[in-house]
Protein backbone atom coordinates (compact mmCIF):
# COMPACT_ATOMS: atom_id res chain seq x y z
CA UNK A 1 0.00 0.00 0.00
CA UNK A 2 1.54 3.58 -1.20
CA UNK A 3 0.99 6.32 1.09
CA UNK A 4 0.28 9.39 -0.49
CA UNK A 5 0.29 12.75 0.88
CA UNK A 6 -3.28 13.56 1.78
CA UNK A 7 -3.16 9.72 3.60
CA UNK A 8 -0.64 10.85 5.78
CA UNK A 9 -1.93 14.32 6.40
CA UNK A 10 -5.22 12.69 7.10
CA UNK A 11 -3.44 10.00 9.56
CA UNK A 12 -1.31 12.90 11.21
CA UNK A 13 -4.61 14.63 11.65
CA UNK A 14 -6.32 11.57 13.14
CA UNK A 15 -3.64 11.31 16.01
CA UNK A 16 -3.79 15.13 16.77
CA UNK A 17 -7.52 14.90 17.25
CA UNK A 18 -7.18 11.52 19.20
CA UNK A 19 -4.39 12.88 21.53
CA UNK A 20 -6.73 16.36 22.32
CA UNK A 21 -9.41 14.20 22.93
CA UNK A 22 -7.44 11.61 25.29
CA UNK A 23 -6.20 14.90 27.30
CA UNK A 24 -9.69 16.48 27.40
CA UNK A 25 -11.39 13.55 28.62
CA UNK A 26 -8.72 13.76 31.99
CA UNK A 27 -9.54 17.14 32.56
CA UNK A 28 -13.34 16.66 32.12
CA UNK A 29 -13.32 13.84 34.67
CA UNK A 30 -10.78 15.28 36.67
CA UNK A 31 -13.47 18.06 36.71
CA UNK A 32 -16.52 16.26 37.46
CA UNK A 33 -14.77 14.35 40.55
CA UNK A 34 -14.42 10.78 39.09
CA UNK A 35 -10.32 11.03 39.79
CA UNK A 36 -9.33 11.23 42.98
CA UNK A 37 -5.64 12.49 42.20
CA UNK A 38 -4.98 16.37 41.56
CA UNK A 39 -4.90 17.19 38.09
CA UNK A 40 -1.56 19.06 37.10
CA UNK A 41 -1.97 22.62 36.45
CA UNK A 42 0.37 22.99 33.46
CA UNK A 43 -1.21 19.13 32.16
CA UNK A 44 -4.42 21.29 31.74
CA UNK A 45 -3.63 24.89 30.61
CA UNK A 46 -1.56 22.66 27.76
CA UNK A 47 -4.87 20.76 27.18
CA UNK A 48 -6.42 24.00 26.60
CA UNK A 49 -3.88 25.48 24.11
CA UNK A 50 -3.40 21.91 22.15
CA UNK A 51 -7.21 22.54 21.88
CA UNK A 52 -7.63 26.20 20.48
CA UNK A 53 -4.90 25.83 17.91
CA UNK A 54 -6.44 22.01 17.01
CA UNK A 55 -9.48 24.10 16.21
CA UNK A 56 -7.76 27.30 14.90
CA UNK A 57 -5.89 24.61 12.13
CA UNK A 58 -8.77 22.85 11.55
CA UNK A 59 -10.68 26.05 10.65
CA UNK A 60 -7.97 26.99 8.33
CA UNK A 61 -7.64 23.72 6.62
CA UNK A 62 -11.27 23.29 6.13
CA UNK A 63 -11.50 26.89 4.92
CA UNK A 64 -8.58 25.67 2.54
CA UNK A 65 -9.90 22.72 0.99
CA UNK A 66 -13.12 23.90 0.72
CA UNK A 67 -11.89 26.49 -1.34
CA UNK A 68 -10.01 23.90 -3.83
CA UNK A 69 -13.45 21.75 -3.66
CA UNK A 70 -15.35 24.66 -4.87
CA UNK A 71 -12.07 25.00 -7.96
CA UNK A 72 -12.59 21.31 -8.77
CA UNK A 73 -16.30 21.70 -9.07
CA UNK A 74 -15.84 24.66 -11.95
CA UNK A 75 -13.84 21.65 -13.63
CA UNK A 76 -16.02 18.15 -12.81
CA UNK A 77 -17.21 17.95 -16.64
CA UNK A 78 -13.89 18.33 -18.23
CA UNK A 79 -11.92 15.91 -15.89
CA UNK A 80 -11.90 11.84 -16.11
CA UNK A 81 -9.80 11.58 -12.78
CA UNK A 82 -11.51 13.21 -9.59
CA UNK A 83 -9.07 12.16 -7.24
CA UNK A 84 -7.79 16.16 -6.37
CA UNK A 85 -11.50 16.36 -5.68
CA UNK A 86 -11.69 13.89 -3.16
CA UNK A 87 -8.69 14.17 -1.26
CA UNK A 88 -9.62 18.13 -1.36
CA UNK A 89 -12.86 16.92 0.64
CA UNK A 90 -11.34 14.09 2.29
CA UNK A 91 -8.83 16.78 4.10
CA UNK A 92 -12.07 19.38 4.02
CA UNK A 93 -13.73 16.90 6.50
CA UNK A 94 -10.65 16.79 8.71
CA UNK A 95 -10.47 19.71 9.85
CA UNK A 96 -14.25 19.85 10.34
CA UNK A 97 -13.65 16.97 12.94
CA UNK A 98 -10.76 18.74 14.44
CA UNK A 99 -12.87 22.09 14.54
CA UNK A 100 -14.95 20.00 16.33
CA UNK A 101 -12.91 18.17 18.77
CA UNK A 102 -11.09 21.25 19.65
CA UNK A 103 -13.65 23.17 20.44
CA UNK A 104 -15.53 20.56 22.48
CA UNK A 105 -12.40 19.61 24.38
CA UNK A 106 -12.15 23.65 25.22
CA UNK A 107 -15.60 23.31 26.57
CA UNK A 108 -14.33 20.87 28.67
CA UNK A 109 -11.40 22.66 30.33
CA UNK A 110 -13.57 25.47 31.80
CA UNK A 111 -13.93 25.63 35.35
CA UNK A 112 -17.52 25.51 36.60
CA UNK A 113 -19.16 28.42 38.63
CA UNK A 114 -18.63 28.56 42.54
CA UNK A 115 -22.00 27.69 44.41
CA UNK A 116 -21.69 31.66 45.71
CA UNK A 117 -21.19 32.97 42.31
CA UNK A 118 -24.49 31.40 40.65
CA UNK A 119 -26.81 33.30 42.83
CA UNK A 120 -25.13 36.55 43.14
CA UNK A 121 -24.92 37.49 39.87
CA UNK A 122 -22.20 40.04 40.31
CA UNK A 123 -19.03 38.47 40.09
CA UNK A 124 -15.88 39.00 41.57
CA UNK A 125 -17.60 42.54 42.39
CA UNK A 126 -20.43 41.41 44.42
CA UNK A 127 -18.50 39.30 46.69
CA UNK A 128 -15.68 41.86 47.86
CA UNK A 129 -18.03 44.50 48.66
CA UNK A 130 -15.75 47.09 47.06
CA UNK A 131 -16.68 50.20 44.83
CA UNK A 132 -16.20 49.53 40.95
CA UNK A 133 -13.92 52.02 40.50
CA UNK A 134 -10.21 51.69 38.95
CA UNK A 135 -7.41 52.00 40.97
CA UNK A 136 -5.85 50.95 44.50
CA UNK A 137 -6.95 55.05 45.39
CA UNK A 138 -10.70 53.79 45.01
CA UNK A 139 -9.59 50.81 48.28
CA UNK A 140 -8.50 53.33 50.92
CA UNK A 141 -10.45 54.46 53.72
CA UNK A 142 -8.64 57.91 54.16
Amino acid sequence: MKLTSPLLLLVTMGVIVVLTLVLGIRVLRWRNGKKKKILNPILAAWTLVLAQACAYTGTVLLGWHAGIVMEQLRLWNLRSNQDLTWQALAMAGGGLIMVIVGLVVERFCRIPPEDGDADSGHGAQGKRNKPSAEGEYAYRSD
